[in-house]
């Protein structure tokens, strides 16, 4: 039998609207065999082929539309490659690839652009952090109660995403926000009456009220979903004000109180609230700072299902920088006394800040979604930031006045 040549006659690319799109699937295949008289002992088989739509088909799609087409033009020339998928498998190994390469191409652009903006970003927000924290009274407590607000609706935004709320019912909205509003107002409460505690047991109180006497059937999750919002969004940051505004004890001993401006307030404003605060804070920056530090670099082990990416290593190294820092800012301020108690408080920062990440990582997960918003530019939302911050502050107010003798003075 006389050998036969393969020719492929044209490809014509057929723009189509989207109405004719849908009609057609991608590819129509008319082969035709011509037989000249010159050629009479080589039959030429000739494949008009028609490609339509490409031009608005998606590459990934393309590729196996060019697997076909390889298929049907190389079964005549090259029967023995195409029968075991030689051929058409490199083509499409190739067409993966060149996809793979332009993602990483894709990716690279956009991280120096978005290490950028986190860098600008992170330093706006510590430069203005700590204005406010110097600043404390109604500015601290009021700048506090707009963070806790934002983090409140970005909390009862995860409780009612598609990932919680597939297996609970969250609570409504009109609920929710009411609950955001409580939790803003709480800190105001705080810094006016010194404590919470009968405020917060009011608000969860008719807070409960009103989910019981809801049309249709209340549920447990809604109840017990609402009542950690008003804990973790609402109680928990009530302590910064506490610690920040309540322990108004002069800091005798701090280098700065003597040399500070009258203008800035004088030495009477460096107080144990201020120095305890500053010291808290710095002691969480140096703690993530670290942890993601030793983590890329010597980070093996991970640490918990969690957060994947965390690492035993990366905690250790976190653990030594958050001690270092507190022992050093101890040593600037002249608080505490005791080097123990600076590297008790130290600790005390570092496994608060951890908890407080592994906690919002864990709502994270269950909501199916990487970042809690998108308020901060390069940083996601306000819990992503303030996550490390929710308990530590209970937690050093209950450290500096239940277990430093004389607040550390």
């Amino acid at each position: 039998m006389a050998s036969q040549i393969a020719e492929l006659d044209r490809i014509a690319l057929i723009p189509l609207s989207a109405s004719s799109l849908r009609s057609h699937s991608g590819f129509r295949h008319r082969p035709t065999l011509r037989r000249s008289a010159a050629q009479s002992n080589f039959p030429k088989i000739k494949l008009n082929l028609d490609v339509q739509g490409l031009s608005r088909i998606h590459r990934g799609v393309l590729v196996n539309q060019r697997r076909r087409v390889i298929l049907r033009v190389a079964s005549a020339e090259w029967p023995e490659r195409i029968d075991g998928g030689e051929l058409a498998n490199e083509e499409v190994q190739r067409g993966n690839q060149s996809l793979a390469d332009g993602n990483l191409d894709e990716e690279h652009r956009k991280k120096p652009s978005q290490l950028r903006k986190r860098i600008i970003f992170g330093l706006g927000i510590g430069i203005l952090v700590g204005g406010v924290v110097l600043a404390g009274g109604w500015v601290f407590t009021a700048a506090l109660a707009a963070a806790v607000f934002a983090g409140s609706r970005e909390y009862f935004e995860l409780v009612r995403s598609r990932g919680i709320a597939s297996g609970m019912t969250p609570p409504p909205r009109f609920v929710s926000r009411a609950c955001s509003v409580i939790c803003c107002v709480m800190p105001l409460i705080t810094l006016y009456f010194g404590h919470i505690d009968v405020s917060v047991t009011s608000a969860a109180f008719f807070v409960a009220m009103a989910l019981l006497l809801q049309r249709g059937n209340p549920r447990f999750s809604q109840l017990s979903s609402t009542m950690f919002g008003l804990f973790y969004c609402g109680y928990l940051p009530c302590f910064w004000v506490k610690l920040r505004c309540g322990l108004a004890a002069p800091a005798l001993n701090t280098r700065f109180a003597s040399s500070w401006p009258l203008l800035l307030g004088g030495n009477t404003m460096w107080t144990v609230g201020l120095v305890a605060t500053l010291i808290s804070l710095s002691s969480i920056i140096a703690a993530d700072t670290f942890a993601f530090i030793g983590g890329k670099a010597f980070g093996r082990t991970p640490l918990t299902a969690v957060s994947p990416k965390k690492t035993w290593e990366g905690a250790l190294v976190g653990l030594g920088g958050c001690i270092a820092t507190s022992v050093l800012l101890a040593k600037v301020f002249c608080w505490p006394t005791s080097s123990l108690s600076a590297v008790a408080f130290g600790f005390l920062n570092f496994f608060g800040s951890l908890f407080g990440d592994l906690t919002e990582s864990m709502i994270k997960r269950d909501a199916g979604v990487k970042d809690s918003g998108s308020l901060i530019p390069g940083h996601g939302g306000i819990l992503d930031r303030v996550d490390s911050y929710i308990f530590t502050g209970a937690l050093a107010h209950s450290f500096v006045k239940t277990f430093l003798p004389l607040y550390g003075i």
